[in-house]
């Protein structure tokens, strides 16, 4: 490994706030992504008259295990139950509750306060909240890390033109940021959205239209910096083309600076998904979400559980990656270096 970026891992790995979220944020990360195993009203394992089935991965109809239906079978009647029970077992999930599954057997108003079917009790069409908190995490966590990704990548490439090339492409560059960055985000992707059908991907989109930008500035002084220096100057007497003295000799370099600021992209990101869900302008209506969880938490006041839920959730993944990206600044801090 290169000594410099030893050099920042042990200097990152002495951090140990920064380590001990990483690891507890890949913990909760691998958790969110294992929600439909976790959380789910489809037992993990069926075996029914000697044989294994596994309805989390795959659906099965009625007749499978006796039943009269050709329809997907519902785990949660006590007849398919009955049926299993004869002749073999099942399994269920520790939370025997999809993000979509009512708890039609609680036999309590809704929503219903904590107890032992719904640990941390059930939202006003009686689903099971710490379900809800799960799946509504994955989706904010995968939606937030590809609109980094993507929001990182067209950075770094528009950062990287304009402080190589300097000039009237920077000038030009610079006036257009300038310009795009001083509109409302929020409110314009408000006005974007509300446009079309409520779909991911046209979320996405319209966030992205304004999420390139984080990096843009960053990317553009190590490369205003870094094209005059010597090294660059000799492969460009050697007739080294443009995109690879960026790629290989300058953008490294780049990179360092640009990946210690992606965890406070992210926690935006995150954010920004989380209040247009509450203003009723994020994700498809129905979708888990811990904006929609508030939004819960609002309309039934007498239900503490489901505000307290939903912020001390998004509070503490956010804690996380503010403490992630605080030893990662730390550790690539070119006064270190």
């Amino acid at each position: 490994m290169n000594p410099i970026w030893q050099a920042r891992l042990n200097r990152f790995r002495q951090n140990r706030l920064g380590v001990i979220s990483l690891f507890v944020f890949a913990v909760i990360f691998v958790i969110c992504m294992a929600a439909n195993v976790i959380a789910n009203d489809k037992p993990l394992l069926v075996q029914y008259q000697g044989d294994y089935y596994f309805p989390v991965l795959k659906a099965y109809p009625e007749t499978t295990f006796g039943g009269v239906f050709e329809t997907e079978t519902n785990y949660k009647d006590p007849a398919v139950q009955s049926l299993i029970d004869e002749q073999g077992f099942y399994i269920m999930p520790l939370i025997p509750f999809a993000d979509q599954t009512p708890n039609v057997e609680l036999g309590l108003p809704y929503p219903a306060a904590p107890n032992a079917q719904n640990w941390l009790g059930t939202d006003d069409m009686g689903r099971d909240v710490l379900a809800r908190i799960l799946y509504g995490m994955r989706v904010s966590l995968l939606f937030g890390l590809a609109l980094t990704l993507a929001g990182a990548l067209i950075g770094i490439i528009v950062g990287a033109v304009q402080g190589y090339y300097g000039g009237w492409v920077d000038l030009a560059g610079q006036r257009f940021m300038e310009v795009w960055g001083g509109m409302p985000q929020l409110f314009m992707i408000i006005i974007l959205v509300s446009l079309f059908s409520p779909s991911i991907i046209m979320l996405f989109a319209m966030m992205l239209l304004f999420g390139w930008m984080g990096l843009v500035g960053l990317v553009r002084a190590e490369f205003l910096r870094a094209r005059n220096f010597d090294y660059v100057r000799a492969a460009r007497n050697l007739g080294v083309s443009d995109s690879q003295i960026m790629l290989r000799h300058i953008l490294p370099n780049a990179l360092a600076s640009s990946l210690s600021q992606l965890p406070f992209i992210l926690t935006a990101n995150i954010i920004a998904l989380t209040a247009l869900d509450f203003l009723g302008y994020g994700l498809p209506p129905g979708s888990p979400s811990l904006g929609e969880l508030m939004v819960q938490g609002k309309n039934n006041l007498d239900a503490p559980w489901l505000a307290l839920s939903g912020f001390f959730s998004l509070t503490f993944i956010l804690s996380l990656l503010i403490f992630v990206g605080e030893a990662l600044r730390d550790a690539f801090d070119p006064r270190r270096s």
